[in-house]
C-alpha cells in the first residue's frame, strides 16, 4: 500500500485538537499567521522540522557551537532515541535466558518494516525529527568474531533509507549498558565474555552479575532499579578494563586471533567492535538521513583509576542493595563465599549501610576451567590479589594497581574518526553522572564532534516518584548543603532542573571552548511508572506531564537539543520497556489504533493515539533561525511561547 508522507503538507499539531484535513491548498503556504499581531499561541499549525536534504540546502554541518544548514541558518535538533526494545533480540526467551545466546535475531528492532511508515509519521507530527538511532554490538556480531548478521544489516538500512520522506534525520549510537545482557545490561555479544573466561552459567550465582532483570525481574519493590549496581560487579567491570586496557592490566590473558596467533585480550576485543562498527558505517554511513555516529553508549572505566579495591565511591556509583567491593567480587567470583555490604534506601542520602550478607554459599565460580584463565581469577592470575589458604581468607597484594594510567597509543576517537570519514558527525560522551572531562578539550577532540551527555533526574529514577518535591543530586552528590538541594512546587522543579541542565552546559563549555562544539543532551526522560503506577488505574498522567515539562523546560533555557528517552512501541502497563524494570516510553503500541485506521499525514490525530503526556512532549521551538537564538521559553500552561535571536 502506499502511504502519503508529502512533506509539504507536513506540519506538527501544537494544541492538541484533531485539525481539518481538507485544508484548501492555499492555507498551506510559508505566510505563517503567528506573523500577524492578533495571533493567538497555539491556533494554527506549524510546518514539521524537516532535515532532509531538499529542506536544509545539503544537509546539516557543524559551525562553532551550532549545527547549522545549507542556507546558514542555526538549526536546533530535538527528538527521542528509538528504541529501548533494541537491547534485546525479537527472539528473546525471557525463561530460558541466557539461552542460545548464538542463533538470537535483532531484526525488527525497533519495529518490522511494514510498521516503520506509522512510526515515522507519528515521531514527524510530534516534531521529533531527529532521531538517535540504537544498535547493540550484539546485535549485528552475535554469532562469534567475525561473524556479522548481514540481514541485520541490511533491515537497519532500509529503515534508515526511509528518513528523508518524513523529513527526519538520525545518527546511529552503538548502544551498551553494563557491557552486555549476559552482564546484566545489553551491549556486546555473549562470546566476548566466554573470550575472557567467564562461565554464562555461572555468572549470577556467583555473585559476577545481576541477571533477574533479564528475565522480566526489576518491577518489584526489592528489584527496583538495581540493575546500574552492574557497573561496580565483577563481569562488567573486568570486561571494561580488559577492553579499554587489559594490555596494561591483564597481560597475561592472551586469546588466539583468527590467523592462530596469540594477542592480547585488549586487541582482540577492540579490533572486532572496530571492525563490527566498520561493518555497520558501511552499511548506512552513506544515507542521507544518518547524519553521524556514536561510538560508545555510557562508556565505563572499570577498575581503571579506582581509588580503592575494597570499596567504591558513593557518589558516582550506585550503592543498592549487594554492593561487594572490587576484592569481595574477586574473592566471589573465585567461588569463595563472601560477606557484602547491603544497602537499602533512605533520605535525604540515596542509600545507606543496613548490614551485610554471606553470597555465594555454594562455592561457584564465575571463570570456566577450560577458559583461557583456567578457571581462575584474571586478577588473581596478575597477583593483585591471593587466596591465604592458612588463614583461610583473600588477601590484597596490590591496592593501587588498577591506579597506574595505561599507556595510550593512537587515540580511541580518531581511529573511531578514521573509519566513519571526515563529514559525519561524531557523537561522544562521558561516563555516566561525571561533568565534561577536560580531557575531551585536549587529547579527546577530533574534527565534527558533537558533545552528548546524558541527564536524569537521579533521585526521581531512584524513588519513581514525582510530586511537589524535588532534590538537585547533582548538587548533593558534589558536598551541596542539602536545605539548598531541595526544590518545592513545579516551579522548583523546573529551576531545580535548569540548573543542572545548566551545569552540564557550562562544564561543557569550560572543557571544550566556549564556541568550538555543539552540545545535545542524548539521553533524558521520565519514569512513566512512577508513584507506584496509579496512573495506569486511573489514567491520569499528570505528575509524569509536570516532570516532563520541567526537564522540557530546563532543556529549552538551556537552548540545547536534545533525544528523549525513549519512544517504544512495545511498551506496556505491566512490563513498561521489558529490560531492567525500566518503563520511560510515553507511546505504546497497546494503546494505539490498529494500523488499518491511522492516517499517515501530519494533520491526521489518530497518530495521537497512545500517545501519553503529549502536551508536555510536543511543543513548538525554533528549529532554524536566521541567527543565534541566545533564548527561548515555552509555557505549558497557556501555550506562550518566545524566541530570541541575536
Amino acid at each position: 500500500m502506499s502511504l502519503p508522507s508529502s512533506l509539504d503538507q507536513s506540519f506538527v499539531v501544537i494544541d492538541g485538537h484533531s485539525l481539518d484535513n481538507n485544508v484548501p491548498k492555499e492555507q498551506k503556504n510559508p505566510d505563517h499567521p503567528s506573523l500577524d499581531a492578533d495571533y493567538k499561541p497555539g491556533s494554527a499549525k506549524s510546518y514539521a522540522h524537516n532535515w532532509s536534504h531538499a529542506s536544509t540546502g545539503g544537509g546539516i554541518r557543524i559551525q562553532g557551537r551550532h549545527f547549522v544548514d545549507g542556507y546558514g541558518r542555526v538549526c536546533h535538533l530535538r527528538g527521542a532515541n528509538v528504541s529501548g526494545c533494541t537491547k534485546t533480540p525479537v527472539d528473546h526467551v525471557h525463561e530460558q535466558f541466557p539461552g542460545d545466546h548464538r542463533s538470537v535475531t535483532f531484526v525488527g528492532r525497533p519495529f518490522p518494516l511494514e510498521e516503520a511508515p506509522q512510526h515515522l509519521a507519528r515521531l514527524r507530527r510530534w516534531g521529533l525529527t531527529f532521531i538517535r538511532f540504537l544498535v547493540t554490538w550484539e546485535a549485528v556480531e552475535h554469532a562469534g568474531p567475525g561473524i556479522y548478521d548481514r540481514e541485520y544489516l541490511a533491515y537497519i538500512r532500509t529503515l534508515l533509507s526511509m528518513l528523508p520522506q518524513y523529513g527526519l534525520s538520525a545518527f546511529v549510537s552503538m548502544h551498551q549498558d553494563v557491557w552486555s545482557r549476559y552482564s546484566g545490561g545489553s551491549g556486546a555479544p555473549a562470546w566476548t565474555l566466554e573470550l575472557a573466561g567467564f562461565d554464562l552459567h555461572a555468572i549470577e550465582e556467583s555473585g559476577a552479575a545481576w541477571l533477574l532483570g533479564q528475565r522480566r525481574g526489576g518491577h518489584v519493590e526489592e528489584e527496583r532499579g538495581l540493575w546500574p549496581c552492574g557497573y561496580q560487579k565483577l563481569s562488567a567491570a573486568t570486561m571494561a578494563t580488559l577492553f579499554w586496557a587489559g594490555e596494561t592490566f591483564a597481560p597475561k590473558l592472551q586469546v588466539e586471533d583468527r590467523s592462530g596467533k596469540l594477542v592480547s585480550v585488549q586487541q582482540f576485543l577492540q579490533v572486532h567492535f572496530l571492525n563490527m562498527f566498520d561493518q555497520v558505517v558501511k552499511a548506512v554511513g552513506d544515507l542521507e538521513g544518518v547524519l553521524g555516529f556514536q561510538m560508545m553508549n555510557e562508556p565505563h572505566r572499570g577498575y581503571l583509576e579506582i581509588p580503592s579495591l575494597h570499596s567504591f565511591d558513593y557518589n558516582t556509583d550506585l550503592h543498592l542493595s549487594h554492593v561487594p567491593s572490587a576484592f569481595q567480587s574477586f574473592q566471589l567470583g573465585a567461588g569463595y563465599p563472601t560477606q557484602v555490604p547491603f544497602y537499602t534506601r533512605s533520605f535525604p542520602m540515596p542509600t545507606k549501610l543496613s548490614g551485610h550478607t554471606l553470597l555465594n554459599a555454594n562455592r561457584i565460580k564465575a571463570w570456566k576451567d577450560d577458559g583461557p584463565t583456567k578457571g581462575k581469577c584474571v586478577w588473581q592470575m596478575h597477583s593483585v590479589w591471593e587466596w591465604d589458604y592458612r588463614k583461610n581468607e583473600g588477601v590484597v597484594l596490590q591496592e593501587n594497581y588498577f591506579r597506574v594510567h595505561p599507556a595510550t597509543k593512537e587515540p580511541w576517537e580518531q581511529r573511531v574518526r578514521g573509519l566513519v570519514g571526515p563529514d559525519k558527525l561524531l557523537f561522544l560522551e562521558p561516563i555516566p553522572n561525571e561533568f565534561c572531562p577536560p580531557s575531551f578539550g585536549t587529547q579527546g577532540r577530533v574534527s565534527n564532534m558533537v558533545y552528548a551527555p546524558h541527564w536524569y533526574d537521579l533521585n526521581a529514577l531512584f524513588s519513581k516518584a514525582f510530586g511537589n518535591f524535588t532534590v538537585n543530586v547533582q548538587g548533593l552528590s558534589r558536598g551541596m548543603f542539602p536545605l539548598k538541594a531541595f526544590y518545592w512546587g513545579q516551579k522548583g522543579a523546573r529551576d531545580n532542573y535548569s540548573v543542572q541542565m545548566a551545569n552540564i552546559v557550562k562544564h561543557a563549555r569550560e572543557s571544550l571552548g566556549e564556541a568550538t562544539t555543539p552540545v545535545i543532551i542524548g539521553e533524558c526522560g521520565i519514569p512513566m511508572d512512577m508513584n507506584k503506577k496509579e496512573a495506569f488505574e486511573t489514567g491520569e498522567f499528570k505528575w509524569q506531564a509536570r516532570m516532563m515539562d520541567a526537564m522540557m523546560t530546563a532543556l529549552e533555557r538551556s537552548f540545547v537539543g536534545f533525544t528523549l528517552w525513549n519512544y517504544n512501541p512495545d511498551n506496556t502497563d505491566l512490563y513498561g520497556d521489558d529490560w531492567n524494570g525500566e518503563n520511560f516510553s510515553w507511546f505504546s503500541r497497546n494503546r494505539a489504533l490498529p494500523a488499518s485506521l491511522l492516517g499517515y499525514e501530519q494533520d491526521d490525530a489518530t497518530l495521537d493515539n497512545g500517545g501519553r503526556i503529549l502536551s508536555s512532549v510536543v511543543r513548538p521551538y525554533p528549529a532554524k533561525t536566521c541567527g543565534v537564538p541566545v533564548r527561548f521559553e515555552y509555557e505549558v500552561t497557556t501555550g506562550e511561547d518566545g524566541v530570541r535571536v541575536g
